[in-house]
């Protein structure tokens, strides 16, 4: 996989690599240069546990992470949307 260094140095991570490791918009990058090569590493991510509870403001079913968990934003949902069938 390639991609190109911008005018202004900027880098583009393809989709399926960003999805495959997780990473998304607003994360945080740790970067080195480790025998000639730049490496990027992605943040680790807790993992949590959902459950369907009933909202108490609309009575709907709704998911809950607890109150550790990322906040999705419109874009996440957009690209976890992006390979559903």
């Amino acid at each position: 996989m390639q991609t190109k260094v911008s005018t202004k140095g900027q880098i583009v991570l393809p989709g399926p690599l960003r999805r495959k490791l997780g990473i998304r918009t607003g994360d945080t990058l740790d970067i080195a240069v480790e025998k000639g090569r730049i490496v990027l590493t992605a943040p680790e991510r807790k993992h949590f546990t959902a459950r369907i509870i009933e909202d108490p403001i609309t009575g709907l079913p709704v998911i809950d992470a607890g109150p550790d968990a990322a906040v999705l934003t419109s874009e996440m949902v957009r690209e976890l949307l992006v390979d559903f069938p």
